[in-house]
């Protein structure tokens, strides 16, 4: 088994949101069965609650579901249970690093490392927190996450083949 967390600081908005993609572009694939995700937060605020209700209404329009999914935060034993850690941005990546206990294997990234725009100049290498905004940063950062979770949907294909 593959095992991926998605990571951001509250696990409402952007993690889950990641992690409803994925699992959408999983569907019908060869490897869905070998694949298991999941969604986590840095910071424990929302821990048990569901998907801020503007991330459960754009995902919707997506065609995603995420209601269901429950906020949790990362634990230590994370970093056993799962070979990609993918965080949103710089600082889900930091805390990650600082609670990392050492001898982890697991792979920490960023999730627009996987976009097919990544390292084009203008081309932010964060997933951007829309939890202050309006509607519309909710629509961009689905927009990022349905490329990015397909340009991942490619490198789990090719490490598994």
């Amino acid at each position: 088994m593959f095992n991926i967390l998605f990571v951001c600081m509250g696990n409402i908005c952007r993690s889950p949101s990641a992690e409803g993609f994925f699992a959408r572009q999983l569907q019908g694939s060869i490897f869905e069965d070998m694949v298991a995700i999941d969604s986590a937060g840095t910071h424990s605020y929302h821990i048990g609650h569901a998907p801020d209700h503007r991330a459960i209404e754009v995902a919707t329009r997506f065609g995603v579901e995420i209601d269901h999914l429950r906020a949790r935060k990362v634990t230590t034993d994370d970093f056993g249970k799962y070979n990609l850690i993918i965080g949103m941005d710089h600082s889900n990546i930091a805390n990650l690093q600082a609670i990392r206990p050492s001898g982890s294997a697991a792979e920490l990234k960023l999730m627009m490392a996987y976009h097919p725009a990544h390292g084009t100049a203008g081309q932010s290498d964060e997933v951007p927190d829309p939890y202050y905004g309006g509607m519309d940063g909710f629509v961009h950062m689905f927009e990022l996450l349905e490329l990015a979770t397909a340009g991942l949907l490619k490198v789990v294909e090719e490490r598994l083949s």
